[in-house]
Formats: C-alpha cells, structure tokens, sequence
C-alpha cells in the first residue's frame, strides 16, 4: 500500500468510513489516485495529464460511457 504523502477525498464524501471515494495525493511530482476502499491500487499520473481528464470530463467527453 502506498501510504507517503497526504490523501485527500472529496468534502462530498462525508466522514463515515462506509462512503468509499478516490483520494489523491501528491507523490513523486506525480499524482497518484485510489480507491479507499482498496488503497493497494494506485494510479499515478502527471498533474497535466489530471487536468486534460477533468476538462474532458466536465465537457461531457466521457459521457458515451454511462449511457
């Protein structure tokens, strides 16, 4: 389990431990993101590489995908 470093969850995810989330943290001048409620899992990706993906994901680019 990567543990350096301080994730952190959406506020909209409350505090009960049940409401499982991505975390993020920065690590390695990466971005690494995981599931809580598996946080062996980690994905690491550049801060541009992020933000390309939130672009197209607040433009609907990935809307086709939950249809």
């Amino acid at each position: 389990m990567v543990s350096s470093g301080v994730w952190r969850k959406s506020s909209f995810s409350g505090t009960n431990p049940e409401n499982h989330c991505v975390e993020l943290a920065a690590l390695n001048g990466k971005i690494s993101l995981r599931e809580s409620d598996d946080p062996a899992a980690v994905v690491a990706i550049t801060p541009a590489s992020l933000g390309a993906f939130i672009q197209i994901v607040k433009r609907g680019g990935l809307d086709h995908l939950v249809q």
